[in-house]
């Protein structure tokens, strides 16, 4: 009987879940998803029983690839990081609020004027990004549901207690609550306190590898009772290792719903892979862009505004015969509010530059090169704070397109490599998995073989020129309007007086 090892990641739309063999090749792999709910503007809600049907029947789907396999270990990450509030028996005492939702903006802005210095002390700015600011609006507005709370959870957590019974909390999930210390080695007391929460609302902290429990008897996973079920880790510090992505120069770029830049910054040889990526989450060096509607830009445009158009090939397509520049067409893709590097909950998309002869197509492109925009604003920061970046490489969804990866290798000046038969962050959990268990003793071999570039898009010389030029027009865009979001939200709904 082959042993295999099972990576999970719970994203923002679906749950993913791969079979890796002791030479961290796949062998098979399964896809579930699961509904969101957009209550309003900023108020962004997933189901936690949503994650565990899914997760539940991802998992069967990767077995039935496997079917005379044993699962010798399980690791699980998640999209990051997620309010959850569950009682005594691990039941969520209301939905989760997702790390999209901004609605605890007044909270973090309490905590910003209370903690000048909140980043020196737990590592992050006060933004309602993070679980304090939801936590404090949780106390405030749900005084009922916070009396049932035995525990704040994260969704490697949540699901863990599903197989296991056990209550934990990742290290790297840990250190975006900014509950913690910058080093993530202690709780921040003082800014706790301002919260109202003390530290037996949190169960055990544990390392990404290590062991929090074995699958109990009678799970509905269909997992074997007695399997190690690790604590986990945040996507970034998992799609980081399947990308190779360890050491300075090189970076990943992990595309879905949201696009995030994983930066190694530790110049240090880290023989274990996942020490050196949490460490540096945990310090805060490394996880540090996210345009927060890349794909969910494209997805949007699609379904909203060019119902005539079944496919994104299409759009794709057409998109390919405009010029760069989508003839003065220019995107701002803050369609949630927008985290690094401007961390304004109020931003909002905008298209600037619309005319009669605008169409479908030059809207579609328009709206790749605002999202490659926002990933050189992030790329910008980074550089200027000494971080070096030489190639990127992209995973997930949106990687899976030509035209996006030849448009952000142009607007960046710099190559975007795209891996052979990349699965993104689940690969890399059933690698911590491997590391926990004693199949993986040296990770840095096995990402030797393992990792394989496809093809890398270089930029072409004459269109990174001219993109300089459409980049500085969309800073001075934002700038333009940075003002007026805020002014506008005030207003942004009507409503009647009864």
């Amino acid at each position: 009987m082959q042993e295999l090892l099972l990576g999970v990641d719970v994203g923002t739309t679906a749950t993913k879940a791969v079979l890796v063999d002791n030479t961290g090749h796949i062998i098979s792999q399964g896809r579930a998803e699961y509904p969101t709910k957009y209550l309003q503007a900023g108020w962004v809600e997933q189901d936690p029983n949503d994650w565990w049907k899914s997760f539940c029947a991802a998992v069967a789907i990767a077995k039935s690839g496997a079917p005379n396999a044993k699962i010798s270990g399980i690791a699980i990450s998640s999209q990051a990081p997620t309010f959850i509030a569950v009682d005594a028996s691990g039941e969520p005492v209301r939905n989760a609020l997702i790390w999209m939702d901004r609605r605890a903006q007044l909270e973090a802005d309490e905590l910003a004027k209370s903690f000048p210095n909140i980043s020196q002390i737990t590592g992050n700015r006060a933004d309602p990004y993070y679980v304090a600011a939801k936590i404090k609006w949780f106390i405030k507005n749900e005084p009922d549901n916070y009396r049932k709370t035995k525990f704040f959870l994260q969704i490697p957590g949540f699901l863990n207690y599903k197989l296991t019974g056990n209550f934990g909390i990742d290290s790297a999930h840990a250190s975006l609550l900014q509950l913690r210390s910058a080093d993530n080695l202690n709780w921040a007391d003082d800014v706790m306190k301002f919260v109202g929460v003390s530290e037996d609302k949190f169960p055990k902290i544990g390392q990404a590898s290590e062991i929090t429990g074995e699958v109990t008897k009678g799970n509905q996973s269909g997992i074997d009772a007695g399997t190690p079920v690790y604590f986990g880790t945040v996507d970034g510090c998992s799609a980081a290792v399947e990308t190779g992505v360890i050491d300075p120069g090189v970076v990943a770029e992990m595309t879905g719903t949201s696009t995030v830049l994983i930066m190694p910054t530790d110049g240090n040889n880290f023989n274990d892979a996942f020490v050196a990526i949490e460490h540096a989450i945990a310090g805060r060096q490394l996880r540090l862009g996210a345009m927060v509607a890349s794909g969910a830009s494209v997805a949007w445009l699609q379904q909203s505004v060019l119902k005539e158009h079944t496919s994104i090939e299409e759009l794709t397509n057409q998109a390919k015969t405009v010029s760069p520049g989508s003839e003065g067409l220019i995107f701002l893709p803050y369609m949630m509010g927008e985290r690094s590097p401007i961390w304004h909950t109020n931003a909002r998309g905008v298209f600037f530059g619309l005319s009669l002869t605008t169409t479908p197509a030059m809207m579609f492109r328009a709206v790749l090169e605002g999202t490659a925009f926002a990933l050189a604003h992030n790329v910008e920061i980074a550089k200027k704070s000494g971080i070096k970046i030489e190639e990127i490489r992209s995973i997930g969804g949106g990687s899976k397109s030509e035209l996006w990866n030849q448009i952000k290798a142009d607007v960046l000046g710099m190559p975007i490599a795209i891996l052979k038969d990349s699965s993104g962050a689940a690969v890399g959990d059933a690698y911590l998995a491997g590391i926990g268990s004693g199949v993986f003793t040296d990770i840095r071999s096995t990402l030797a073989s393992t990792v394989v570039i496809e093809n890398r898009y270089q930029p072409d010389s004459k269109a990174h020129a001219y993109y300089q030029e459409r980049y500085a027009r969309y800073r001075s865009l934002y700038e333009s309007v940075r003002q007026e979001f805020d002014q506008s939200a005030a207003s942004a709904e009507y409503k009647i007086n009864k």
